[in-house]
C-alpha cells in the first residue's frame, strides 16, 4: 500500500508515519507534503498513492486547490483539529474524518474500512467533502476570532492565524504564525476555557500554545519537558511532570 501523507507540521506528520507504519509494515510512506503548491508538484511528478491522508487546514491555502489542479481519484482519509460533531457528520458518508490528536484505534479503523472499500467509488466525493467542509462553522461554545488593536485601527485575528498566547508584565498577548504581536484584554484563565482544546494546549501559567507552534519537544529536568515554538519565545516553555504526558498525547503520542 503506497501512502501520501499531506500535513503540514513536521512532527505530527513524523507521528502519524510511526502509527501507520506500526499498524501496516507492509506500507510504503511513499512522500510527504506539506503545503498547497508542494502537494500538487508531489502528485504531478509521481503516480498515484493507494491512500492520501491530508491534513484539512493547510497553513498556506485551501484544500480544493489541490484538487482544482489535478485530478486524484483515489481515497482519502482527512485529519483534523475540528470537534467531534464535525467527525459524525462525516462518517455518515463513508469517509473517515480522524480528530487530533490522532488516536491508534481510531486509524486502525480508518485502515480496516479503507481495505473494505476498495475503490474511491466507496467514498464521498473529495469535491463535495470539501465543500462541506469550507462551510463547517466552529463548534459552538468556542472562540473562532480576536478582535485587535493596530494603532488607530482595529483588525480581527482567526484562531487558525495564531501561534501562541502568553501573559508577560500583567498584560495578555497574541503572536500570530508571522510574528505578529497583539495585546488581547483577557487573562489566560478565562481565554483557555474558550479556545478549542484540540488545537489549544495551555503549557504553563504563562503560556497557550498550538500545535503548529510546536518545533521541538526536549526532555527536562525532574520529567518535565522543554518546548521550542515557531515564532520563537521570549522564554523557555517548560511543560510540568504533571502535564507532560497530556502534553505527549495532545501532541499524537
Amino acid at each position: 500500500m503506497q501512502i501520501l501523507i499531506v500535513e503540514d507540521e513536521l512532527l505530527l506528520a513524523k507521528g502519524l508515519q510511526k502509527m501507520l507504519l506500526k499498524m501496516e509494515p507492509g506500507a510504503q510512506i511513499c512522500g510527504i507534503t506539506q503545503s498547497v503548491e508542494e502537494t500538487v508538484q508531489w502528485l504531478k511528478e509521481n503516480s498515484a498513492p493507494d491512500l492520501v491522508m491530508m491534513d484539512i487546514e493547510l497553513a498556506d491555502g485551501q484544500r480544493s486547490d489541490i484538487f482544482k489542479e489535478i485530478k486524484l481519484d483515489v481515497p482519502v482519509i482527512f485529519t483534523t483539529a475540528y470537534d467531534e460533531f464535525a467527525i459524525k457528520a462525516f462518517k455518515v458518508n463513508s469517509i473517515d474524518y480522524l480528530l487530533k490528536p490522532i488516536k491508534e484505534n481510531e486509524l486502525r479503523n480508518a485502515l480496516d474500512k479503507f481495505r473494505r472499500g476498495g475503490s474511491v467509488q466507496q467514498f464521498i466525493s473529495i469535491n463535495d467533502l470539501l465543500k462541506k467542509v469550507e462551510e463547517l462553522s466552529k463548534p459552538p461554545g468556542y472562540r473562532n476570532r480576536f478582535l485587535v488593536k493596530q494603532g488607530q485601527k482595529m483588525m480581527s485575528i482567526d484562531i487558525s492565524d495564531v501561534a501562541y498566547i502568553f501573559s508577560e508584565n500583567k498584560s495578555t498577548f497574541l503572536r500570530t504564525s508571522q510574528n505578529q504581536k497583539y495585546i488581547i484584554d483577557m487573562p489566560l484563565d478565562v481565554l483557555e476555557k474558550e479556545l478549542p482544546p484540540q488545537q489549544f494546549f495551555r503549557a504553563n501559567r504563562q503560556y497557550i500554545v498550538t500545535v503548529k507552534s510546536v518545533v521541538s519537544i526536549h526532555g527536562w529536568f525532574n520529567q518535565k519537558l522543554k518546548v521550542e515554538l515557531r515564532p520563537e519565545a521570549n522564554e523557555h516553555i517548560i511543560i510540568s511532570r504533571d502535564k507532560a504526558n497530556d502534553f505527549r498525547a495532545w501532541m499524537g503520542e
